[in-house]
C-alpha cells in the first residue's frame, strides 16, 4: 500500500504488463528509487525512507502506454527516470507506486540538417559521438554527461556545458519537439512542437512519460581544453567575463573557481599552484591563435593545454565543472553543499565580489558562465561549507537580499527552488494530461494547496 493510500495486487499488476520488464528485487527497486539529492543535507533528511514499490522498464513507446493504462486504472503513482543524475530528487518518489526507468529506450531516429530525433533514454554521450559522424554535436550538456538521458536532462536540466554560446534549454529554439504519453484512462501520445515544448520542458517529470525528442545540433568543432591560473580571484572573474563577451572567440566552457576550491581536484593538481584561483576552458581549436593575448591583458598564467586530438585521453575538464564541482569536494569534505545563484545583469561582476568578499571561505565561489537573453553573465554555482538549515536559510536571505537570484536546491518542491510559481500554461496541461495526479505526486504546492 502507497502512502496514498491505493491498495495493489503487485502481482496482478505485473501479470498485467506481462512482456515488460518489471523489477521487484527490493534493493534494486530501493537503488532506482534515488538521485544525486544527497548533495543536500536538507533534502537527505526530508527524503529519507522514500522508495518505489516496483520498477517497470519499457522498451517501445507501446510498451509506455500499456504501462501507464494499468496505473491510471489501479490509480498507481508513478514517477519518472532517466539515468537518475539529477540533484533535487526529481526521480524520488514520495508516495512509492511505480518506478518508470526510461533507460531502455535508446533508439536513435534520425540525424539530419542538424536535428536529431530520438528516444528518451537516449544518454547524450551517445548521441553526441552519433552526431559527429555527420559534422554535428549536443549544444549543451551538463557535466553528467557521459550517463546522463536527453529525457532526464530536459525534464530535470537547466543548461550546461555549452551554455556559453547556446542560453539554456528553456531558450526559444533549443528543444523543437517532444512526445509525452497521458496517463488518462486512456492513455494517448501526445506530439507539442514549437513553443508548446514548453508546457513539459523542465517540469520534473509531471506533465506526462516524455518518450521522445527532437533538438537542434550545433556544428561540430575541434575543441581544445585549458587551465589558466590567477593570483587574484576578481581578475579570474573578470577575464571569464571578457572571454564571454569576445564574441569572435568560439568557446564551450568558461568556468572560475575560487582558491580553495581547485585544490579538491586531485587528479590536476600538478596544473594548479597552492591558493590560485584557476579558470577552467574549452575553446574551439581556430581561436586559440588571439587567446594568448587575452590572458597576457589579465595578468593569467597557462599551466594546462589538451589539444583536440588527445580529447578521449585522460580527464575532461568538463568533468570538474558544473555540478562534478560540488562531486569533488564532497569526496573530500561530505560536510560541504551549495547553491546555484544567477546575479543581477546590471551589476552581476560587482556581486560577485560583494558575495565573495562578504562570506569568504564559507561560501566558496565557483562561477560558470552562460548566455542570458543574449548576454553573457556568471552564474554561480558556490560551495557552502554547512553548519545547520538555519546558516544554510541565512545565507539564501542573504544573496537574495541582494539582487540574486537563488534556485534554491535544497527543496523538492518545484515552487520553493527555481521555478518560484509554476507557469499556468503547465497547470493547465497537467491537468488535461494527469486528471488523476498520478505523476510525481507531492511536488507542486499549487496542487497541494488546491
Amino acid at each position: 500500500m502507497t502512502s496514498m493510500e491505493v491498495e495493489v495486487n503487485w502481482e496482478v499488476f505485473v501479470a498485467a504488463l506481462a512482456g515488460v520488464e518489471v523489477i521487484t528485487d527490493a534493493a534494486q527497486v530501493a537503488k532506482l528509487s534515488q538521485d544525486y539529492h544527497t548533495f543536500s543535507p536538507i533534502l537527505q533528511r526530508d527524503l529519507a525512507g522514500k522508495v518505489g514499490d516496483i520498477v517497470v522498464r519499457p522498451a517501445t513507446e507501446a510498451e509506455v502506454l500499456r504501462v501507464a493504462a494499468v496505473c491510471a486504472w489501479y490509480r498507481i503513482p508513478v514517477t519518472v527516470r532517466g539515468a537518475g543524475t539529477g540533484n533535487y530528487g526529481q526521480c524520488v518518489p514520495l508516495h512509492g507506486g511505480v518506478i518508470l526507468d526510461m533507460s531502455r529506450m535508446q533508439r536513435i531516429g534520425w540525424i539530419e540538417k542538424g536535428v536529431a530525433r530520438l528516444e528518451a533514454g537516449v544518454k547524450l554521450a551517445a548521441l553526441d559521438k552519433k552526431a559527429r559522424e555527420s559534422g554535428w554535436e549536443i549544444r549543451m550538456a551538463p557535466s553528467t554527461y557521459r550517463t546522463a538521458t536527453l529525457g532526464g536532462f530536459v525534464a530535470g536540466g537547466s543548461g550546461g556545458i555549452g551554455s556559453i554560446t547556446y542560453g539554456q534549454l528553456r531558450d526559444r529554439g533549443n528543444l523543437l519537439a517532444l512526445k509525452v504519453v497521458t496517463l488518462e484512462d486512456e492513455p494517448r501520445a501526445i506530439e507539442l512542437r514549437g513553443d508548446d515544448v514548453q508546457k513539459v520542458n523542465h517540469a520534473w517529470g509531471v506533465n506526462g512519460i516524455i518518450t521522445e525528442l527532437e533538438i537542434p545540433l550545433a556544428p561540430a568543432y575541434p575543441w581544445v581544453e585549458l587551465i589558466v591560473t590567477f593570483d587574484d580571484f576578481m581578475t579570474a572573474a573578470s577575464f571569464g567575463q571578457a572571454l564571454g563577451d569576445a564574441d569572435g572567440i568560439v568557446k564551450k566552457l568558461i568556468t572560475v573557481f575560487a582558491a580553495p576550491i581547485p585544490t579538491y581536484f586531485a587528479a590536476l593538481r600538478q596544473y594548479l599552484p597552492e591558493e590560485s584561483h584557476a579558470a577552467f576552458l574549452i575553446v574551439a581549436e581556430s581561436s586559440l591563435e588571439v587567446l594568448p593575448g587575452l590572458i597576457q591583458e589579465y595578468g593569467g598564467k597557462l599551466t594546462y593545454q589538451k589539444s583536440a586530438q588527445d580529447a578521449n585521453k585522460g580527464v575532461n575538464l568538463w568533468e570538474f565543472t558544473w555540478n562534478h564541482t560540488t562531486l569533488h569536494a564532497r569526496s573530500v569534505d561530505s560536510s560541504i553543499t551549495y547553491l546555484q545563484s544567477l546575479f543581477p545583469l546590471d551589476k552581476s561582476l560587482q556581486t560577485v565580489e560583494q558575495m565573495y568578499h562578504y562570506f569568504g571561505d564559507e561560501v566558496m565561489m565557483h562561477l560558470e558562465f552562460i548566455r542570458v537573453n543574449g548576454a553573457v553573465i556568471p552564474a554561480a554555482l558556490q560551495l557552502v561549507r554547512y553548519t545547520t538549515e538555519e546558516r544554510l536559510n541565512e545565507i539564501i536571505r542573504y544573496h537574495e537580499a541582494n539582487g540574486v537570484f537563488i534556485a534554491n536546491p535544497h527543496t523538492y518542491i518545484i515552487e520553493d527552488g527555481g521555478r518560484k510559481q509554476m507557469d499556468p500554461e503547465q497547470l493547465k496541461f497537467k491537468q488535461m494530461v494527469d486528471p488523476y495526479g498520478l505523476m510525481n505526486p507531492g511536488k507542486i504546492k499549487a496542487l497541494m494547496a488546491s
